[in-house]
């Protein structure tokens, strides 16, 4: 009888455990966490601009002597200024004896016509016969400029070689091109505009450029009028006597004028040295 009794509660407790989790509710799951998410900003790393030349620049902007930075940058800058006047006083020279020739009624040989019509065409004289008027023309665009005049230009737009233009681009004048991809873009630059800052392969390239750009651009005929006037009254071509044909050089007007003359008057002693 109780072998009897203890199967019955076996088949019970077995019956009741089969059963139970379909008697019994669920237990309720735990409500889910919400984890913040946590965004991590990376800031981006720009990278430095890679210069468009292979000529290898002083580090103007490490050296913080004044003295010794302006002489650095006056030997760097100089010797490409007198070599590119001295350039043009052989033009000149030519465009002289070719007007002396034809005034004493003289044939031009073959290869004074070759060269002549080569330094038309580089200063941008639009004359088709070489003449009398076309060559004193010439005389007014084929002359030099002073290199105290250059050298104060270079530095005023270039702030002494520091600039982004003048690292990356050889441009120490404040060159602008209207081509694209002829330079580099300005980060300022209205959207509107269309230039850009020229870019240069060498430095000679960049002087070479400025000195075309005042002696045949239309903005520059005033400081031309009064070099050609100084030649003409045998008298010396100073750089504080053109600043004022600059007026359309900077936005800045009459102020970019006085700001050079101050800058050609205390720097006068690096002129000067050999």
């Amino acid at each position: 009888m109780r072998s009897n009794l203890i199967k019955i509660l076996l088949i019970a407790v077995s019956l009741y455990a089969i059963i139970y989790p379909f008697i019994t509710e669920p237990p309720e799951k735990p409500e889910p966490v919400e984890v913040p998410e946590v965004i991590v900003e990376i800031p981006e790393v720009e990278l430095p601009e890679q210069p468009l030349h292979d000529v290898q620049l002083p580090d103007f902007a490490f050296i913080k002597d004044i003295a010794t930075k302006k002489k650095t940058f006056f030997d760097f800058i100089k010797p490409h200024v007198e070599a590119e006047n001295k350039v043009i006083l052989q033009q000149r020279a030519s465009i002289e004896i070719a007007l002396m020739m034809l005034q004493f009624d003289e044939s031009l040989s073959d290869v004074q016509i070759e060269r002549v019509e080569t330094i038309f065409q580089l200063y941008k004289i639009d004359q088709e016969e070489i003449t009398v008027q076309s060559l004193k023309l010439a005389l007014d665009r084929v002359d030099i400029i002073p290199k105290e005049l250059a050298l104060m230009q270079a530095a005023n737009e270039s702030a002494w070689g520091t600039s982004r233009f003048a690292r990356i681009g050889l441009n120490f004048f404040g060159q602008w091109c209207y081509r694209t991809g002829c330079g580099m873009i300005p980060k300022r630059r209205a959207d509107e505009a269309a230039h850009e800052v020229a870019a240069f392969k060498s430095v000679r390239a960049s002087v070479t450029s400025y000195f075309r750009n005042i002696n045949t651009h239309d903005a520059y005929r005033e400081l031309r009028t009064v070099r050609a006037q100084l030649r003409a009254d045998k008298k010396e071509i100073t750089a504080t006597a053109l600043t004022p044909g600059l007026m359309s050089y900077s936005e800045r007007g009459q102020d970019y004028i006085e700001e050079l003359n101050d800058m050609i008057r205390h720097n006068k002693a690096y002129f000067d040295e050999e």
